[in-house]
């Protein structure tokens, strides 16, 4: 079994794939954040770094789908692959903050990579407004995150909801967590488990 958690930059993937771990008795990828030798600079020079920091998240999905593929346990993906591609590259693109040389490059690596992976079982995207997402990255206080813009969540959001309005690799499930709070409130998190079993059973 493989699930996969998407949603926007403090969404609450991390918390909900942990809740989930634990829940589920399953194993965890998480995003590489805290070891990622380029998120400092590229939230300090977007242009100069966005490059640099999508490929290297994309080796980090690329090996993290293998590592899954490979094994015979049940994984919970904290972010997928298609965020970065469908999501996060086109929109510094779009936002002059990668070269049309560069997105061109970095979506024939994508394209190939593509061509060698499965979607998830299962997945999950966080529906969450700006301000829900903005108190959330505020209470986390990762130090990098304190320049993140307005406008640039705005439009993560709205390429978030395009792209699943498309999802066609697989089993959906849309959460919205604007008025959910499963970091603290247990009948919150049983929520979100009784629509998750729902969607699991119906694959058998």
């Amino acid at each position: 079994m493989h699930i996969a958690i998407a949603g926007n930059i403090g969404s609450g993937k991390t918390t909900l794939t942990t809740k989930l771990v634990k829940h589920y008795k399953w194993e965890a990828h998480y995003e590489d954040v805290e070891n990622n030798p380029y998120l400092n600079d590229f939230y300090k020079d977007m242009q100069r770094w966005s490059f640099n920091l999508q490929v290297y998240f994309l080796n980090s999905r690329f090996r993290q789908i293998i590592s899954i593929k490979n094994s015979k346990k049940s994984y919970i993906q904290d972010r997928t692959i298609y965020e970065d591609a469908k999501i996060f590259a086109p929109n510094l693109h779009h936002m002059g903050l990668m070269s049309t040389r560069d997105f061109e490059n970095y979506m024939e690596i994508f394209n190939l990579m593509d061509g060698f992976i499965d979607g998830p079982d299962l997945l999950i995207y966080l529906r969450a407004s700006v301000p829900i997402l903005v108190e959330q990255i505020q209470k986390r206080g990762r130090e990098y995150e304190n320049s993140i813009r307005l406008d640039y969540l705005t439009r993560l959001n709205e390429r978030y909801e395009a792209w699943i309005g498309e999802y066609d690799k697989g089993n959906l499930l849309v959460i919205d967590v604007d008025n959910l709070d499963y970091a603290e409130k247990d009948e919150d998190l049983s929520k979100v488990i009784e629509k998750i079993d729902a969607k699991i059973n119906g694959l058998f």
